[in-house]
């Protein structure tokens, strides 16, 4: 395996929602499966916002108001396709520095959709890269996101 492939988290899901309604789920509503332990604000976390076009931000808002960025997108489709900048560091700080993707496909089947998400780019948190991969590929990163995302379907 190379360390490119390994340096990349997959995950795929199944929601009953059409396509559209997916990805209105994950982008407009990310809030509604977010888990609010999943903070790098000063504040507790009361919104996970995702500006809908390129460039956009990605950020929370605090209960007090307050934002903290997370990222910004990169690539705006609905409802086929989304890619955010992920710039958050190995450190849980934002780093407008560091960019890894987050690409999310959705995929409808029959009134149902696929969701591929694809966590690319890994190697750019240099000495940290497989430490990082391995927190995103824990319960606790993109396959518990992504199970409170099929939950919020």
């Amino acid at each position: 395996m190379s360390a490119d492939t390994e340096l990349v988290v997959r995950r795929s899901v199944t929601v009953p929602l059409p396509a559209d309604r997916a990805f209105d789920l994950f982008t407009n509503r990310m809030s509604e499966f977010w888990p609010k332990s999943h903070s790098i604000g000063s504040a507790p976390i009361a919104a996970a916002v995702v500006e809908p076009r390129p460039g956009g931000r990605w950020y929370e808002r605090g209960t007090d108001g307050s934002e903290c960025s997370w990222g910004r997108v990169a690539v705006w489709e609905p409802p086929t396709r989304l890619v955010l900048l992920w710039q958050i560091d190995a450190a849980w700080t934002f780093d407008p520095e560091l960019e890894t993707e987050v690409e999310v496909t959705f995929t409808e089947e029959g009134g149902v959709t696929r969701v591929d998400l694809v966590h690319r780019h890994l190697d750019r948190f240099g000495e940290q890269a497989f430490a990082v991969r391995d927190t995103f590929e824990s319960p606790g990163g993109w396959p518990g996101i992504l199970d409170a995302y099929v939950a919020a379907a």
